[in-house]
């Protein structure tokens, strides 16, 4: 992926002097990674970890790294195996917290957190599961016109509502695949951009946040996105209502939704009633949504976040799979999280145009 993003780019790897990939590379991290590829001197290096999210900060810091004169050419990658290798550990010491948390919650776990966040914001705002399935239908369609898609049956409302339950409210088919997988995204300086033959894309405006548990004192119905989404907007100089595309880390139905509600697309709690009649479908919904199929139905290599800008800049050179390409997309926005949603989590949101 590393080597067909910098071909794909009209450079080689002689080129790139900024290396940017998650803190679970094999070996010794980044350093192991950079001598697999055969990259040589190195001059910019960065292992930022903060999740699915991770990929969209990378680029964010290989952006700052090339206005300070650090780098000229950034490749940012990220590939794992969850499932044919391992699931990456978390990382760092405990929490104070955690033993109080484990005893209130025995057998908690991630998709439980998530559920939490999709049972309260039903109780709130009367969001229901057929609503979430919505998403699904939506990534489902997606897939079906992506060869390499993971699943590539098209669901229906009800095919959702009658999956497995995980996690009340979260039945399977609310949940993203597990699957190996990656990609790549190269960055360059304005001076090497201009000797480029190939469509390129500028990164508008971007922002980074987190969200803890405010000491307790928790509210599972927003993200970070809050925050991330309109400082991303403001250095854009656009709005929500500008976006043609939007790339949107899918881990789970209920995550889709609340970012559509964090990031300005709907009010709070207005998400169920928006995404219903067809809105996230390509190519002539009114905003079509991850239509390479995304993380619920193409793929989910741990990270995710990596392919929402492999699929954001597709959209925006015309490149999306036939039947999913949408028409004169000129913007698109391309958010990440990272950790659980609604309580412990970190985003990071980016608008990206397309260059003529």
């Amino acid at each position: 992926m590393a080597l067909g993003a910098v071909a794909d780019a009209g450079l080689s790897l002689a080129d790139v002097d900024g290396f940017f990939c998650g803190y679970d590379a094999a070996g010794a991290g980044w350093i192991s990674m950079a001598d697999y590829l055969g990259l040589r001197g190195l001059t910019y290096m960065d292992s930022t970890e903060s999740g699915g999210a991770s990929p969209i900060y990378h680029v964010s810091h290989a952006m700052a790294a090339i206005a300070t004169g650090r780098c000229k050419v950034a490749l940012v990658a990220l590939a794992s195996k969850p499932r044919t290798g391992e699931m990456p550990a978390r990382v760092g010491p405990a929490a104070p917290e955690d033993s109080f948390e484990r005893r209130m919650f025995d057998g908690a776990g991630l998709v439980a957190n998530y559920a939490l966040a999709a049972k309260r914001h039903m109780y709130e705002f009367g969001t229901t599961g057929e609503q979430l399935a919505e998403i699904k239908v939506a990534a489902s369609i997606h897939a079906s016109h992506n060869p390499n898609a993971f699943l590539r049956k098209v669901m229906t409302v009800e095919d959702v509502v009658s999956s497995p339950m995980i996690a009340d409210p979260l039945h399977r088919a609310d949940c993203c695949v597990i699957t190996d997988g990656g990609g790549a995204v190269v960055l360059v300086s304005p001076d090497v951009a201009k000797g480029l033959e190939r469509q390129k894309v500028n990164v508008l405006g971007h922002a980074e946040a987190g969200k803890g548990v405010n000491g307790g004192k928790v509210d599972l119905t927003y993200s970070s996105a809050v925050w991330s989404g309109p400082r991303a907007f403001e250095q854009a100089g656009v709005t929500p209502a500008d976006i043609d595309y939007v790339s949107i880390y899918d881990s789970f139905t209920i995550t889709v939704l609340m970012m559509l509600e964090d990031l300005g697309f709907c009010a709070k709690g207005e998400g169920g009633r928006f995404v219903r009649d067809g809105t996230l479908v390509a190519p002539h919904g009114r905003l079509p949504f991850n239509t390479d199929g995304g993380g619920l139905a193409n793929n989910h290599p741990d990270r995710g976040g990596i392919t929402k800008l492999v699929e954001a800049v597709r959209q925006l050179r015309g490149e999306a799979n036939e039947g999913t390409q949408v028409p004169d997309c000129e913007l698109a926005l391309v958010h990440g999280n990272g950790g659980d949603l609604g309580t412990r989590m970190r985003g990071a949101t980016m608008i990206l145009g397309r260059r003529d």
